[in-house]
């Protein structure tokens, strides 16, 4: 995991103040020739020149950044880059000092200064002028990007794929610029592995002089031999393993290396053994040797302008997704590598990390300087990871495979050698023991890679290929790296602050500017969502904008739920052959309906609450069987059995019918059941009205998961019958009470069946919302966040009529 500095260590650029400015592409080539009437600009560093300046052109000129930093004089001093986008040369005291060519590569330069002040000056060359260079066409064209030439460079595809919406692409010193006194220790690195119950820890380093040196690991210390390097492996007996949050305790050691005395450099690491295990088509990921369903999403940059955020703002978005149950983030390879903070917090939390290697859909050079570069760019993505447990796959790319097959790209034409023979390798020595998969998706069997029942897929047949909502099942998916992109609507209150109002959508330029839209497609991920609008709600949404935009917006809402729902319902039921599937995407990159089941603020959207009841390490739902009725999936992930039963009741249109039944049942750790309704209830009653014998007799189903105390520790309400017919008034009411100092419980209720409940409260986090209620039965949820009494309203889908909160 990420190692610390020395304690003590001088930072000689931490209150540096970066100035910046641009001159015409080609124009100056060195920083005595900077004009002196250039208009100057403080930057943002680490950031992008899109975080301080807004230019359309930045692409079509030359950037420059240049600071002064006073330092100690006499002494040899490390000059550090952790990155700069894209193609750059470094001055120090106008000597040139280095040149890079990626984005992704870190840049150290070791020089002694000749005084007490030292001059830095970077310059950023013009990517269109390195895009107008003609070099080698790839063998296929890339349909994500219009500039061909990007198969070239070591970027990102963000603010250059339209598919993202309006941003600039990052252009700049985006990472951190450090400045220290060269370190008598350096390279240092740890590698955590398991054998058995043992614990092995492999640290790495170069040394200067050193009499003892002693690695300490949790309360064990070891003396190691001295010498200029260290590579030395120590075992840790019946350590404690890492576990996935939703499984078990993600167990952290902290180590440090001392040398004479001092400890010079320290972090954490984690034990855990990781497969990925593919037979014939099916995937599995085990986490020490136990079955994981991973469930979560494509994370994005939550500052995709300026591509660094502090490491609180880090810890808030990664405890939310903690929170609702998830358990895997995959960063795309269309974007960057996160910054280290991500990758620690990632592994308190435990919280999976699927990496992708930074290529997609383009065709990757093989000549030595390419391959040169991302050998490079693998190595500090290992530097970045080593001892980190968080990390759970890696992969080639994303959608790298895919592009040439579903560009009719002959099979023998199609062989990556980076991927299927380079980044492997690679690997091996890197990061051993972490699983890698060609890219995503990719078949395993042999089959193409764009079929969805073979290895790793990208399942979008609900969603953007319009398939049914029982396509989910046909489908038979085995893991789903990317799934379920919709345009999804942020909630009322944050539409209002983006927009003015709901009456932009569909149709304003600046609501557009946000809806995805694959590049030279002629609909845009709107009309997906408007088509199940039609397909689940029976209602013509173009029809319903016109009279009622706020409306319109809801019932998008409730399609995207009632997709994602679905989905995760059959993916994790007890006989699914899905081992996890991770949404596109986590949160948008700009304010509007984007895909992120979070919008640009980090808020959540109604689909995020769906996603979060299904995903809750103890979890009960429903899936409807058809014919044989509706069934009941209990799940445990955690290493706690449950002892309990399963309590069902029964809602007819005024409130409940008949008893309540029970069945006990009895779950052992990490494992799932299933059980019919009928078998719970002892008799057929044809609750879901499959058989249609008569009018229907049932308006709702509520299913409790209860332990041996009569606990509930998981419950699903699911809802029968017609779902366009909206009443005036379900009868709903919401009573709000101060239960600790910032924190209030609000409990609903409704007289009918109200279907897609949604708590629109401003200065709250809501712990749940868009959930369904049985007639008469009601539902308590948590306010968090002021100590004022929650101001605003609950409405239903299928009510006219709302409840304000009293």
């Amino acid at each position: 995991m990420t190692v610390s500095r020395t304690p003590g260590s001088t930072d000689y650029l931490a209150d540096a103040s970066w100035q910046l400015t641009s001159t015409p592409a080609g124009e100056c080539l060195h920083p005595k020739d900077l004009p002196t009437d250039a208009s100057w600009v403080t930057a943002q560093v680490p950031g992008t020149v899109a975080s301080v300046l807004d230019r359309p052109d930045q692409d079509a000129v030359d950037w420059w950044y240049v600071t002064t930093a006073e330092v100690a004089e006499g002494a040899t001093l490390t000059l550090m880059f952790d990155g700069i986008a894209t193609h750059s040369t470094i001055w120090v005291d106008d000597v040139e000092s280095a040149r890079t060519q990626s984005m992704f590569v870190p840049e150290s330069i070791e020089f002694s200064p000749g005084g007490s002040t030292v001059s830095i000056a970077v310059r950023i060359a013009s990517m269109d002028s390195h895009l107008k260079k003609r070099r080698p066409r790839g063998r296929w064209r890339s349909s994500l990007v219009a500039q061909q030439g990007l198969r070239h460079e070591r970027t990102t595809m963000l603010g250059r794929a339209p598919v993202y919406g309006p941003l600039r692409a990052p252009v700049g010193l985006w990472r951190p610029v450090t400045l220290h006194e060269k370190s008598s220790v350096h390279g240092v690195r740890v590698d955590a592995t398991v054998d058995g119950r043992d614990g092995q820890v492999r640290i790495r380093a170069e040394l200067g002089a050193a009499s003892s040196i002693v690695l300490r690991v949790g309360e064990s210390a070891f003396v190691l031999p001295s010498g200029p390097l260290i590579d030395e492996t120590v075992t840790i007996a019946d350590v404690g393993l890492w576990w996935p949050h939703t499984h078990g305790e993600p167990v952290l050691y902290r180590w440090s290396l001392d040398v004479d005395g001092h400890a010079e450099a320290s972090g954490r690491i984690g034990f855990r053994t990781t497969q990925l295990e593919r037979r014939e088509s099916s995937v599995t990921l085990e986490i020490n040797h136990i079955r994981v369903f991973a469930r979560g999403g494509c994370w994005v940059p939550p500052d995709p302008t300026r591509l660094w955020v502090d490491a609180d703002r880090l810890r808030t978005e990664l405890e939310r997704i903690r929170a609702a149950g998830l358990n895997m983030i995959r960063v795309v390879g269309t974007l960057v590598y996160e910054q280290p903070e991500f990758w620690s917090l990632c592994a308190e939390l435990g919280i999976m990390v699927w990496q992708d290697v930074m290529f997609a859909t383009t065709d990757p050079p093989e000549d030595a300087e390419f391959v040169d570069s991302v050998t490079r760019e693998l190595a500090s993505l290992a530097e970045t990871v080593a001892g980190n447990p968080a990390l759970a796959v890696v992969s080639g790319g994303s959608e790298t495979q895919q592009q040439p097959t579903m560009l009719g790209v002959p099979a023998e034409d199609q062989h990556i050698r980076l991927l299927q023979n380079i980044i492997p390798d690679l690997l091996v020595a890197e990061l051993p023991g972490v699983p890698y998969v060609t890219s995503s998706p990719s078949s395993i069997s042999g089959e193409l890679h764009t079929h969805v029942g073979d290895g790793i897929a990208h399942y979008f047949g609900v969603g953007g290929y319009l398939r049914p909502l029982s396509d989910v099942r046909t489908a038979r998916v085995r893991f789903a790296a990317e799934c379920l992109a919709f345009a999804v609507p942020p909630e009322r209150r944050a539409v209002d602050k983006m927009f003015g109002s709901a009456n932009v959508a569909g149709h304003h330029p600046d609501w557009k500017a946000a809806v995805p839209r694959d590049r030279g497609s002629s609909w845009d991920f709107e009309d997906v969502r408007d088509h199940y609008v039609r397909e689940i709600f029976g209602v013509d949404p173009h029809l319903v904008r016109r009279d009622d935009a706020e409306l319109y917006l809801d019932y998008g809402r409730a399609a995207v739920c009632e997709a994602v729902s679905t989905s995760f319902q059959h993916w994790r039921s007890k006989d699914s052959e899905c081992g996890g599937a991770l949404v596109l995407t986590l949160r948008d990159l700009v304010p509007g309906a984007g895909w992120g089941l979070l919008d640009s603020n980090g808020a959540p959207k109604a689909p995020w609450y769906s996603l979060a009841r299904l995903s809750r390490p103890i979890s009960v739902f429903f899936v409807d069987d058809g014919l044989d009725g509706l069934t009941v999936h209990a799940v445990d992930d955690t290493a706690q059995p449950i002892r309990g039963a399963l309590r069902v009741a029964l809602y007819g249109a005024f409130g409940p019918v008949g008893d309540i039944c029970e069945l006990p049942i009895e779950l052992g750790p990490h494992s799932a059941e299933s059980v019919s309704l009928d078998r719970i209830l002892g008799a057929f009653a044809d609750v879901n009205h499959a058989y249609r014998f008569g009018a229907q007799t049932y308006a709702a189903v509520v299913v409790e998961l209860v332990d041996e105390e009569g606990t509930v520790v998981a419950d699903a309400t699911h809802l029968i019958g017609d779902r366009s017919v909206r009443q005036n008034d379900v009868g709903l009411s919401a009573d709000a009470e101060l239960v600790g100092p910032r924190e209030w419980a609000l409990t609903v209720s409704s007289r009918w069946a109200a279907e897609y409940v949604c708590v629109d409260v401003d200065r709250f986090d809501v712990s749940d919302s868009w959930f369904h209620l049985a007639p008469g039965a009601s539902r308590t949820v948590t306010l968090t966040g002021d100590k004022a009494k929650p101001s605003g309203h609950v409405r239903a889908l299928n009510s006219i009529k709302r409840a304000q909160i009293g």
